[in-house]
């Protein structure tokens, strides 16, 4: 274990490395030319205006006013100044729990970390254990640890005790929190402006019909069952191939556009480029006149392609967007069973517009449950090979594993500074360098999926990012060994035995953590706000793309808060807490200033930075609550496993109750709020239609809805969209194609088993032109 020499280092780099880019951020943020990038957000409201209009040329560039030097670090209390429903409004509910999130961990971690270190620190630093084994190297870090406790001593009932402690508050904030973010969600879902999302459900797996196309079953199926509520429909076309021509047009536009640029401010030179792969090799052409005809060529091209889709029938999918008069409706089709055949029509709530994922709604569903079998296969595999770099960079990312490869530099690492420097801060550098192409690739897993909406995708791909780190960062870091070996140890011992193999090594591993806290939690938050890829974009792009007030809006890259990855980050620091809070207390207030420096900088960058994809109100939340919830019954476990090794075999039994008690907590919780992110109580919906009907009597929700749901390669263009069904009286008649109004077993699984001989001769009205 490394010593408090080495930790102090550790501490004075990353300190010292956090500490710079906090001042750079200070400084770039004041200057002028650096506003679009630090402060995207406000310009992108419309509430900021340019700080370099009607200044002098050096005003523009640079800051002159000392005084605003003066208060370079103003920026953290105005983080905290705005209050949290003003927030809500700013930046979206989203932003606002994943916030609370950080102020969780304060609320659970500062009261433990006094309790640990009253209680528990006194007891392990008087053990006395570690002095009288000889021929044991340790450091003082060491005798805070639970392993200079003598086996089989009484004072394990400190531990014991404690460890009930820990758990009964930590369960008691998550309860407190659910609570809280449950009622932050009603209150925003009955507070919030009309949406599209709010009026229209997806409707999936539509049956094929002999004599109907898709557009006119779902219209036939909702004007039936849905009588009084059902208004109007959108069809999903597979555009993705258009897409692909679409991104393709504009990546080159941006190429013309930077030629055009370069000519405009040296006329006598005709830019050149080459045609090979990315303009390095091949002929030598005129550029402008080059990208100029590959544009007209992908014009060709997505015309073509748009006329395809329009008239081949192939092209609609079997799934819709079905809208409604009412929320009360909407949310009745949403979470009710639409036919006794429950693999047809099935309906959940649409994601809203922005969220929606346009690639996977061509994916049949046939198809969901086997590419969800072989991405849980390759997520096993993945897990698991990964472990096998992450083994060997560990490997080398210490003394003896670089004495191995490199013999040669053993002089130089027997120096002390060296020493303290490979001990305390390599390891840690090393293992977050390894995880930085992980997120992309789980990304791609998670669309391979088919889930339709960007927050699901965020949502599934954290999942699988959670297990990674608990796996690999978490128990490969622990246990020594290379991967295979790993999974051979324990496929091989009983199950029992898993927690103690775990317990034993874990405060062994306490230095390693903690310098893995300050690298990635400390600097690399740090380096969070100081978005030194988006300055250097932004400004290329000012240089070489922008001509217009309209494309310098264009170039800023506002970025948004990464859930799929900073989520179980997060998480992974809970779980390191709440393992090493009754093992190894000197971990905690470093991962207390972890949460209390997190805290402020992403507040700061969701007030004045991000700017959301999506807004799901939060539904995350279930997902977070039950990753918490696995962290603390993995530390209990653990320290079952370790105090099983302590000669305490009977006194362990004791927390045995533990982890079932948690479960059930767990599932009380479940029970108790989860709906609130699941569902719409109707209540609510009838509340949210009377208030609306009596503000705005006059809406016309069919050209509120008309282009919410079309693909956005379509928006701005003519297409065929389906022509919405008028308003009847009382009973409409529902045109239909069918050449047989008998109900037979195949028209009452396709349309509706209400569809009854009665009904049927109202539906013989004469064939309806799209």
């Amino acid at each position: 274990m490394a010593s408090v020499q080495d930790i102090g280092l550790s501490a004075a780099i990353n300190l010292l490395s956090a500490f710079a880019f906090l001042f750079a951020f200070a400084m770039l943020r004041l200057q002028p030319v650096n506003d679009r990038v630090y402060f995207p957000k406000w310009y992108l409201k419309g509430i900021r205006g340019s700080p370099t209009r009607s200044r002098g040329i050096m005003n523009r560039f640079v800051n002159l006013d000392w005084t605003t030097y003066v208060k370079f670090l103003n920026w953290m209390p105005a983080a905290l100044k705005m209050p949290e429903p003003e927030l809500i409004e700013h930046a979206g509910l989203d932003s606002a729990v994943y916030i609370r999130i950080y102020l969780l961990g304060l609320k659970m971690f500062v009261p433990i970390t006094l309790l640990a270190f009253g209680v528990l620190v006194p007891v392990n630093w008087t053990g006395e254990t570690l002095d009288k084994i000889d021929d044991l190297t340790f450091s003082n870090v060491d005798k805070l640890s639970i392993s200079n406790v003598p086996p089989g001593s009484p004072r394990f009932w400190a531990h014991l005790t404690m460890t009930y402690v820990f758990s009964i508050w930590t369960c008691y904030t998550l309860y407190m929190e659910y609570k809280t973010v449950a009622t932050m969600r009603l209150r925003h879902l009955a507070s919030e402006t009309r949406r599209p999302d709010q009026l229209t459900v997806l409707v999936r797996n539509v049956p094929p019909d002999p004599d109907e196309s898709v557009n006119e079953h779902v219209e036939h199926f909702f004007c039936v069952n849905h009588p009084d509520h059902y208004l109007c429909h959108q069809v999903v076309y597979n555009a993705n191939e258009l897409a692909k021509l679409v991104a393709q047009r504009k990546a080159v536009q941006n190429w013309l556009t930077y030629y055009e640029n370069k000519y405009e401010r040296n006329p006598s030179n005709r830019p050149t480029t080459k045609t090979g792969y990315g303009g390095f090799w091949g002929t030598t052409v005129d550029a402008i006149d080059f990208y100029t005809s590959k544009i007209e060529n992908l014009a060709e091209n997505e015309a073509v392609e748009r006329e395809k889709i329009m008239n081949d029938p192939k092209s609609i999918v079997p799934a819709a967007f079905v809208s409604f008069k009412s929320r009360w409706g909407t949310a009745v089709c949403a979470q009710t069973q639409q036919c006794h055949n429950p693999t047809i029509w099935l309906t959940e709530w649409a994601p809203e517009p922005r969220d929606v994922f346009w690639d996977n709604l061509a994916v049949p569903y046939v198809e969901l449950s086997i590419r969800r079998l072989l991405t849980t296969i390759a997520l096993f595999f993945l897990i698991f090979c990964f472990m096998i770099p992450i083994a060997f960079v560990q490997s080398l990312a210490n003394l003896e594993g670089i004495q191995k490869v490199l013999p040669f530099l053993k002089p130089l690492i027997d120096m002390k500074t060296v020493k303290s420097v490979i001990q305390g801060f390599l390891p840690g550098i090393a293992l977050k360098i390894f995880l930085i192409v992980l997120p992309t690739i789980l990304m791609t897993m998670s669309q391979i999926e088919g889930y339709t909406s960007l927050s699901y995708l965020d949502r599934r791909s954290a999942e699988k990012y959670f297990w990674f780190i608990i796996v690999n960062v978490f128990l490969g870091s622990i246990i020594t060994g290379t991967a295979f070996q790993q999974l051979k140890s324990f496929l091989e011992q009983p199950p029992t035995e898993i927690p103690k193999t775990v317990g034993v090594s874990i405060p062994m591993k306490a230095t390693f953590f903690i310098t893995y806290i300050m690298v990635d939690g400390w600097a690399g938050i740090a380096a969070e706000i100081l978005r030194l890829v988006p300055l250097v974009v932004f400004h290329l792009k000012n240089a070489f793309l922008v001509k217009t007030e309209q494309d310098r809006q264009q170039a800023m890259d506002p970025g948004h808060l990464d859930f799929a990855t900073s989520e179980p980050r997060i998480q992974f620091y809970f779980l390191l807490g709440l393992v090493y809070a009754a093992v190894t207390p000197i971990l905690l207030p470093f991962i207390i200033v972890f949460f209390a420096f997190s805290y402020v900088v992403f507040r700061h960058q969701v007030i004045n930075v991000y700017d959301q994809k999506y807004e799901s109100g939060a539904r995350y939340w279930p997902d977070v609550h039950r990753r918490l919830i696995i962290c603390l019954i993995i530390s209990q476990l653990l320290m079952m496993g370790l105090l099983s090794t302590k000669k305490l075999a009977k006194a362990t039994v004791l927390l045995l109750p533990q982890p079932i008690l948690t479960i059930w907590f767990d599932r009380y919780c479940a029970g108790r709020f989860e709906s609130a992110f699941s569902r719409f109580p109707l209540q609510e919906a009838m509340v949210k239609d009377t208030l609306e009907k009596a503000t705005e009597p006059n809406l016309n929700l069919k050209e509120y809805l008309r282009d919410a749901y079309v693909h956005p390669v379509f928006k701005g263009k003519d297409f065929d969209r389906p022509r919405v069904v008028d308003e009847e009286e009382s009973n409409p008649l529902v045109p239909t194609k069918r050449t047989s109004q008998g109900t037979t077993r195949y028209n009452s699984e396709a349309s509706s088993s209400a569809t009854d001989t009665s009904v049927a001769n109202k539906h013989s009205g004469s064939p309806r032109l799209m």
